[in-house]
């Protein structure tokens, strides 16, 4: 950038720079813009992933109630319903828990639904209640 006789700025190589002088460091924009402009993306991200994670929760959900019910009807056929529970801490591991509900004798766990419930795999055999 020097040549042997002049000096040749920076400037001189760019020329829609010309005229440009820097600021003081001062922001182009007020703290409360900033501060609008942060609310405005935060609200923008959250419109784009939350009706996903409604939608999710919900299919999950209703999987979870109709799997249940097969079970439920496989292995207590005399229970008059069933409870699909999703739990963090359980005794058979995070996801979704399967259990009877109003049988005589009080609830009892049936099977471990998953994360995602589907389709259960019920066995051909019934299960013998002792």
């Amino acid at each position: 950038m020097w040549d042997d006789d002049e000096q040749v700025s920076a400037w001189d190589d760019e020329p829609e720079l010309a005229g440009y002088e820097p600021t003081t460091g001062r922001p182009m924009r007020s703290r409360r813009l900033l501060a609008l402009m942060r609310v405005v993306v935060v609200i923008g991200l959250l419109s784009l992933v939350l009706p996903s994670v409604i939608i999710s929760v919900s299919d999950a959900s209703a999987s979870a109630r109709e799997s249940c019910r097969r079970w439920v009807k496989y292995a207590v056929p005399s229970s008059p319903g069933s409870n699909a529970v999703f739990e963090v801490i359980g005794a058979h591991g995070i996801g979704w828990q399967c259990y009877t509900s109003g049988a005589f004798g009080g609830d009892r766990f049936i099977a471990p639904l998953g994360l995602i419930p589907g389709v259960p795999r019920i066995p051909s055999q019934p299960i013998i209640s002792s």
